[in-house]
């Protein structure tokens, strides 16, 4: 691929800015529309989470949800005095504790899968069947590129942003 046959970024089609506007606008739209039953994006996440993997531990939740340990502890926590998740012992290391979903859980994650599906369904309305398979593909292929990335974590050197910055 040579430069010419690039097309010209503006910010209004400057890929990042796409992906992180739409998850805004999609974490916006979601909250929205679960307040009215007193629940939050960041608890549906959880229980999502520790429902696809159940046994989950709290530092393997925190980085699923992209929080601080201590945050994903608050929100265990919350969601503990709620009825809806359970900590339980980890048979090999008394130390960790793993998360479960509790019955009420599963009923709370059941009744609002289909609010998340239905949105998602909505937001893509206008992409046929398979421009959706050729979204996500896309996507999952940026998304292990990126988890690659991450573990390779190559570090940006610049002595003039250094000095600049410093």
């Amino acid at each position: 691929m040579t430069k010419a046959d690039l097309i010209p970024v503006t910010e209004a089609r400057y890929l990042a800015f796409l992906i992180m506007e739409a998850a805004r606008l999609q974490r916006t739209v979601f909250d929205r529309r679960v307040r009215k039953i007193g629940f939050t994006r960041t608890q549906w996440m959880a229980l999502r989470r520790v429902g696809d993997q159940p046994g989950v531990n709290q530092s393997e939740l925190a980085e699923l949800l992209e929080v601080e340990k201590a945050t994903a502890g608050r929100v265990i926590d919350k969601l503990e005095n709620f009825g809806w998740l359970e900590r339980r012992q980890d048979d090999a290391d008394r130390r960790v504790k793993r998360v479960y979903l509790t019955e009420l859980g599963r009923r709370i994650h059941s009744e609002i899968t289909p609010i998340a599906e239905a949105m998602v369904e909505e937001e893509l309305i206008g992409l046929s069947a398979k421009e959706r398979e050729t979204l996500t593909d896309l996507l999952l292929t940026v998304k292990q590129r990126l988890q690659d990335m991450a573990v390779e974590n190559e570090l940006i050197e610049s002595q003039e942003l250094e000095k600049d910055n410093a």
